[in-house]
């Protein structure tokens, strides 16, 4: 199929196939954690015209490894060159595409809404159907914790619309294997 390059809405490009199929794909990467190292991976993805949709990093059990977790869309071979580029960085020590690996992916919203003493009740109730929870209370806002894949997040937002959401803050999706699979720091 040949590609196609096409402009995102901050413009960005992602390879499209011709058929207009994004593939998404859940990366996730064990890195030294220094300086550094976050530019030189992303700097891959834009040099390459990826945009990334998620990116998340944090301290692994190991204090001086970071895990990366970052989702992109895009043409499943120039992904293929970009993971193999990856994997030669000095600093990557593991990558690894959840595309065909049984895994769970999070995200986290902290999201702030409109809210009086006419509507509270019911925005408690629309918290508690979606399993979140409020985490500061003033007398004409709130503060929620909403924790889910992706499209719970995105329903649960649908549902706050009438209330007016005010601010939100999210982490980009988190991801490991499920079961016993593991990615280990050898290569």
């Amino acid at each position: 199929m040949k590609k196609l390059p096409t402009k995102t809405s901050d413009g960005a490009t992602d390879i499209v196939k011709t058929n207009g199929k994004k593939d998404r794909h859940t990366l996730s990467c064990l890195v030294e954690n220094k300086a550094g190292v976050l530019a030189r991976v992303s700097g891959l993805f834009s040099a390459r015209g990826y945009n990334i949709d998620s990116l998340a990093v944090g301290e692994t059990e190991i204090p001086d490894v970071s895990r990366m977790t970052i989702v992109v869309k895009g043409d499943e071979k120039i992904l293929e060159q970009v993971l193999k580029q990856l994997d030669k960085l000095v600093d990557v020590i593991k990558v690894s595409d959840y595309r065909a690996t049984p895994h769970i992916e999070r995200d986290l919203a902290l999201i702030k809404v409109k809210a009086n003493k006419s509507n509270r009740s019911e925005l408690m109730q629309i918290c508690d159907i979606f399993r979140t929870k409020i985490i500061d209370v003033a007398a004409d806002a709130v503060v929620i914790e909403a924790t889910g894949d992706e499209e719970k997040i995105q329903a649960f937002l649908e549902m706050l619309e009438p209330f007016g959401v005010m601010e939100m803050s999210r982490t980009g999706i988190v991801a490991i294997a499920r079961g016993k699979n593991v990615l280990s720091l050898k290569k």
